[in-house]
């Protein structure tokens, strides 16, 4: 199980590739069109702590012979599958204007389709989610557990506060400037 365990673990990574790539050309979409980037500083710690995720998934696993339990290991990883359908209903909702970084486009209202009907910021559901499922396919709970508390902070103290200012700059919803 710990082979495909890691298998896992790698296609997680490269979807995170393609989620980099998309984000790259979603940036540049956005930029053309006068679009601001805030909230700077957090990024490169949030690169870190998610790559440190997969990391740390496949070490403590193998490293300290993590067990496969059954019941535990495809409820996670069914709950993977679901962050990973949320987020990309996040992504296809956003269309352009989805990428890893808080950039704005001035005069764009907030998006209010899809998920955002319902939650201010899906994305981080699909996130947290992931970030406890994924370590516990593979009973890798102390990485679940230290990545659930670090991106809490992250989240909490920096993410959605640089969002939620950047968001404030944009006309309300349904009305373009």
């Amino acid at each position: 199980m710990r082979l495909l365990f890691d298998l896992v673990v790698v296609a997680t990574a490269l979807e995170r590739l393609a989620e980099l790539v998309l984000s790259a050309r979603n940036a540049r979409w956005s930029f053309d069109r006068g679009g601001v980037e805030s909230g700077r500083g957090h990024f490169p710690p949030m690169v870190v702590l998610h790559t440190g995720l997969l990391v740390a998934c496949v070490v403590e696993v193998h490293a300290l012979d993590r067990p496969f339990v059954p019941v535990l290991g495809w409820t996670a990883l069914a709950a993977v599958v679901a962050s990973q359908a949320l987020r990309w209903w996040c992504i296809a909702t956003l269309g352009p204007r989805w990428n890893t970084r808080v950039i704005i486009v001035p005069g764009l209202a907030p998006v209010t389709a899809g998920p955002y009907r319902v939650l201010r910021h899906p994305n981080y559901v699909a996130v947290v989610l992931e970030g406890i499922a994924l370590p516990l396919v593979h009973t890798a709970w102390v990485t679940a557990l230290a990545f659930t508390v670090l991106n809490a902070v992250l989240l909490l103290g920096f993410r959605i506060p640089a969002e939620e200012r950047a968001l404030a700059q944009l006309p309300p919803a349904g009305r373009p400037a």
